[in-house]
């Protein structure tokens, strides 16, 4: 989901670069941590240029990625809800330009200015209902179809007309741990969907990797 930047004349970024003391703009390279899973949660941040992988490591220290945040969008908003520590990690997939907003300058922002704050809760209601849809996919879809929904979600299919070019490249390791399923099954089916033309491997040294609007019928199809 992408944070609308403008709504009723309200620019949210110009607003977010004007917002006063407590904010900070951090230059991420590629693979870089922005944060990590257990560091204190005092701030808010919204992505500027970039994309950036969110991943959480259980006890036994498999880690899991729950989500891949792209420009136009917040991450790291558990802090405004209480949270003391990160419950996961955040690193750069590309080089990222992050507006980091202290916890405080947030909370503030968002009792001064009613028209960022309409945008924010909205932001956050389409992210719930984002985990809802993943849920009931995780539940009744095969990981055929929930594999096909994930590359229509990074390709942004649906928003603005037509898809992006999926970058940066992923791995099908990192893939299989959006899906549920194994790297294995994630290379049959990317192999099946690249023969039926639903997606194209542009090669070069990123890899990308351009999706189609037909992917869809594999979600689709019963």
């Amino acid at each position: 989901m992408v944070a609308s930047s403008k709504k009723n004349g309200f620019d949210s970024k110009t607003f977010l670069a004007t917002i006063g003391d407590g904010r900070k703009i951090l230059t991420v390279p590629k693979k870089e941590m922005v944060f990590a899973q257990g560091d204190s949660a005092d701030a808010v941040f919204y992505v500027q240029k970039g994309k950036v992988r969110l991943t959480v490591v259980s006890k036994i220290g498999k880690e899991a990625t729950i989500g891949i945040v792209s420009e136009g969008n917040f991450f790291g908003e558990g802090s405004l809800a209480g949270q003391l520590l990160r419950m996961g990690s955040a690193a750069a997939m590309t080089d990222c330009e992050i507006l980091r907003v202290d916890k405080k300058t947030m909370m503030e922002a968002l009792h001064r200015e009613p028209a960022f704050s309409e945008m924010f809760v909205a932001y956050l209601l389409a992210r719930n209902i984002r985990y809802e849809e993943d849920l009931v996919d995780q539940l009744f879809n095969s990981s055929e179809k929930r594999l096909a929904r994930v590359l229509l979600l990074l390709a942004h299919f649906g928003k603005e007309g037509i898809p992006e070019t999926v970058v940066p490249k992923m791995s099908q390791e990192t893939l299989a741990e959006m899906v549920g399923t194994t790297r294995s099954r994630v290379s049959f089916f990317m192999n099946r969907f690249r023969k039926l033309g639903f997606i194209h491997y542009a090669g070069g040294a990123d890899g990308a990797l351009q999706v189609h609007s037909s992917l869809l019928n594999v979600v689709l199809h019963d």
